[in-house]
Parts: C-alpha cells; structure tokens; sequence
C-alpha cells in the first residue's frame, strides 16, 4: 500500500493530486470505510449559509457503474471530435499543448474501462441553478466543488485517486433516470475511485503565474 501522506506533507499533497485515469488500480477493491472517511472529510468543506445541500450518490454496484459507463462513452465520442478539431490552438512550447496527446490517450481509456473503476462517486447539489442569478450560481457551485476537490485531497493522502470528470452530463437527464436521483438535483462531476498504481506523482506543468494573474486591476 502506498505510504500515507502526513499533515505537514500539504503542499505536496495539493500540488501532486492529479486526476488519475490510467493509473487506476481496476482489480483492487476499495472498503466502504475508506470511501467514509474521505467523505466525512469533504463535508468539512465550506458550504453557503451553512446549508450543507449537498449530496454524494456513491456507485459500486456493477450493473448502474455499467449503465452510466455506456452514457459515458457516448459523452465522449462527441468531446473527441471537438477536441481533436481544437488540437492546433496552442503553440508548440504552451505547457496545455504539450500535455494535449496524453491527456486525450487517458481520457479515451478512462472511457473504455470505467464500468470496471471500483467506485464511482456522483456529487450533487439539492437545487437546480438554471437560470438563477450569477451570484446565487456561484454560491451553489462554491458550495459543492470545494467538498469534492477535498474528497479528491483525502483519497490522495490513503493511496487513492481520482478524476474529475463531467462528460457524463451531457446526458444527466438520462443519468438521473437511470439512479433515481430526483429532478430537483444538479449532478456537478463524475469521480472514478481506486487505488493508484505507484506513487510517483508529480507537479504538472502549469502557465506561469504572470500570465494568470493581475494585481488590483485586471490585465495581461
């Protein structure tokens, strides 16, 4: 098992959790205990006026992992050809660009074998914000992606990891018929769990911080 990332570890343990595809342990189960203690972790998240309308619909059963994965792979056949049309977009020394054909490799394997992921994890949000105010948006969503990136965070730290993915809501009516998840209920990403093969895990390259950031007033 991989070792344990302790608590003064925290800028490793943020700047090498990544989104794990083709490293998914597939054979290894996952116990339900682990998949507890990171979510009991994530509800330490911040939420909007402390409302905790959250929700994590957890699938490790295969029939529904199977279902969704067809959805799934039907999201992605469409996200391939739109990537592959914006392929040339960046130049050839952008870290997004060289990082581009690897990223599409795993993406296409994560599609082909996530029926087989032990768990998948579906966080959801009690409200559906079409069309609500932009501020009320970002309260919904500020409220339930912290929770997951701090699942994400705490699967890192027990040897675990993830991917976030949203592919499958391009189709969440669909989805929401097949689990039962009520129509008052926005589903916000799909997360595939498993054990990790290897720790090895490094820092991706990133654009440097001038070209993402402005002081007091907004600029290149």
């Amino acid at each position: 098992m991989a070792p344990e990332i302790g608590p003064m570890d925290s800028d490793r343990l943020l700047t090498t959790t990544r989104s794990v595809r083709r490293r998914l342990d597939l054979e290894r189960a996952v116990p339900r205990q682990v998949i507890e203690e990171c979510l009991e972790i994530a509800l330490q998240a911040p939420t909007a006026s402390n409302q905790q309308n959250w929700h994590f619909l957890i699938l490790t059963e295969a029939e529904p992992k199977k279902q969704l994965a067809a959805l799934y792979r039907k999201a992605f056949k469409s996200y391939a050809g739109q990537a592959a049309a914006t392929s040339s977009a960046y130049s050839e020394d952008d870290p997004r660009a060289q990082r581009r054909l690897l990223v599409g490799a795993s993406a296409m394997y994560l599609a082909q074998v996530l029926h087989r992921v032990p768990v998948l994890v579906i966080p959801c949000l009690r409200s559906r914000l079409e069309g609500a105010p932009v501020a009320v948006q970002a309260a919904g969503y500020g409220s339930i992606l912290p929770a997951a990136w701090s699942f994400m965070l705490a699967l890192r730290s027990r040897g675990l990891g993830a991917a976030w993915t949203t592919l499958h809501l391009s189709y969440e009516k669909e989805a929401a018929a097949l689990l039962g998840i009520p129509d008052d209920v926005t589903q916000t990403c799909l997360l595939p769990v498993a054990y990790t093969v290897g720790e090895d895990f490094q820092p991706a390259q990133r654009l440097p911080l001038a070209r993402v950031s402005s002081w007091n007033r907004w600029g290149p």
